[in-house]
């Protein structure tokens, strides 16, 4: 979930271990490269596009105040 600061953060939960070579790359594109690593990054389309990709290896995390 996007925070007011027009960002939003995604923590991997899932391995790159026998994925396509682009998955292992957008999750390097994200930040991410370690299960339960988090990154921080702004909110825009190419991010969303990016999480879209790789849905099934990351999650959205919700923002201190949210639900």
């Amino acid at each position: 979930m996007a925070d007011q600061n027009g960002t939003i953060t995604v923590q991997q939960i899932g391995s790159p271990i026998r994925r396509e070579a682009k998955q292992r790359q957008t999750l390097i594109g994200l930040g991410l490269n370690k299960l339960r690593r988090t990154s921080t990054l702004p909110d825009t389309p190419a991010t969303r596009g990016m999480i879209e990709a790789v849905k099934h290896l990351v999650r959205v995390v919700p923002a201190s105040g949210e639900r």
